[in-house]
This record gives C-alpha cells, sequence and structure tokens, in this order.
C-alpha cells in the first residue's frame, strides 16, 4: 500500500510545528492539543500525532501525563546544557573532520562560508531586512556550521548536532531579533577564522575557535533574555 502521501503530510507538520516552536509562535510551556492544532494548520490528527512525536523525540515537545503534549519549557540551565553538549558533540566531529574530511569537505566549508558572508552584508545593506532574508541567512549560517563537520564520517554525530543546532536555535532566535551583541561582537570574523583553521588541518585551534564560538553566542542569548530564567527551588 502507498503511504507517500500520509508521509509527506506528516513531514509538513513536523517542520511547521518545529519552526512555530523555534520562532517562539508556540510559546513553551504552552499546550499543544490536537484539536486546537487540527484547526490551526488545518490536519489531520494522524499526521498530527506524528509530528508532536518526532518533536518530543528531539526534546522541542513534552508529554505530560493526563495533558497530552506541551512546548517543552526554556531556562538558562537548559540552555547551557545544549551548548555544552553541543560543544563536546561538535568539537568533536570537527576533528574527526580535519583529520578524514576530502577535497569535497574543503570545497563545501569555502562554498558554504562564501554564502553566508555574502548573505550578511546584503542584511546589513538593507535597512529593515525582510523576513526571507533573515531565513536565508539562517539557512546559510546553519550550512556552513554543517559543512564543518561533513566530513567526520560518522552518521550519529550529525544527527546529534541536527538535533542540538534545533534546540540552541529556540534560544538564538529571538536574542537575533533583539539585537543583542551586534555592537561588539563580529560573528562573521569568527566564522573565517572557524573556516581557516579547519582548512589548515588545525584540529587543536580549530577546536578551541569553535568552543569560544559556541560560548559567545551563549553569552548573547543570556544577555538578551533569551531563556526564562530558572525557577527557584521552595
Amino acid at each position: 500500500m502507498d503511504t507517500g502521501p500520509k508521509t509527506t503530510l506528516s513531514e509538513q507538520m513536523y517542520r511547521r510545528l518545529r519552526a512555530d516552536i523555534v520562532k517562539g509562535v508556540l510559546r513553551p510551556e504552552q499546550p499543544l492539543r490536537l484539536d486546537a492544532l487540527k484547526k490551526t494548520y488545518a490536519a489531520g490528527f494522524s499526521p498530527l500525532r506524528e509530528a508532536l512525536t518526532r518533536l518530543q523525540a528531539e526534546r522541542l515537545v513534552t508529554s505530560v501525563p493526563l495533558k497530552g503534549f506541551v512546548v517543552t519549557p526554556v531556562s538558562l540551565d537548559q540552555m547551557w546544557d545544549t551548548i555544552e553538549t553541543r560543544i563536546l558533540i561538535e568539537t568533536r566531529a570537527l576533528r574527526l573532520a580535519i583529520a578524514q574530511g576530502d577535497d569535497g569537505w574543503e570545497a563545501g566549508i569555502v562554498a558554504s562560508l562564501h554564502g553566508l558572508g555574502k548573505q550578511v552584508a546584503r542584511i546589513a545593506a538593507l535597512p529593515d531586512p525582510a523576513d526571507e532574508d533573515q531565513q536565508a541567512l539562517e539557512q546559510r549560517h546553519h550550512a556552513f556550521h554543517r559543512a564543518l563537520i561533513a566530513g567526520c564520517g560518522s552518521d550519529w554525530l550529525l544527527d546529534l548536532s541536527e538535533k542540538l543546532y534545533i534546540a540552541a536555535e529556540r534560544y538564538r532566535f529571538p536574542s537575533l531579533s533583539r539585537g543583542a551583541g551586534r555592537p561588539t561582537r563580529d560573528v562573521q570574523a569568527e566564522h573565517e577564522a572557524l573556516a581557516k583553521a579547519a582548512l589548515a588541518r588545525d584540529a587543536d585551534r580549530a577546536a578551541a575557535l569553535l568552543d569560544a564560538h559556541f560560548r559567545a553566542t551563549g553569552e548573547q542569548m543570556a544577555q538578551s533574555g533569551a531563556a526564562v530564567p530558572p525557577r527557584q527551588s521552595a
């Protein structure tokens, strides 16, 4: 039996819900009731359940006993846990990529850095960038970080990296919209230094730069108020 259309609809619901969680359209701790979602997204119960199950596996959605699904809460503690884990996974993947990446891996880094730089310059020249300009920037930013580790040879590391990128984006997206850190930080220069170290096969320097890059982003997100402070214990 052909299940293609059903699978396609489930994937569409997954991507739409994930994007709305990352952007904050669906707020942290907001209940995700199937009846309401069905009306909002014009989808059936089956693809919605499949999408929510996938999002639960990515920790973007939480299942609460007797209440159903809710958007996973955010906090400074969770944000830093995500960043520390991402550093652990991606510095390891970067070291492996540097050790065994081929010419295609190097070309991918060069091309993605160039594309990212072009979009950064394009947005800098616009007084009020449109949503599609920001989306293009995010796509190219993601592509660059993916290119850095693409040669690691480990599907597990790449899969974990993808999940952690999305988890971190929940905090990074609001900090970017508020413009935190722009006067004092040249993020594109950090990307260029990362690419240079990786292409030079300097694993120690590249890993140190990636560590510092992620931590600087974490500080920027914390200062912007993108993460809800952790609840105080009673």
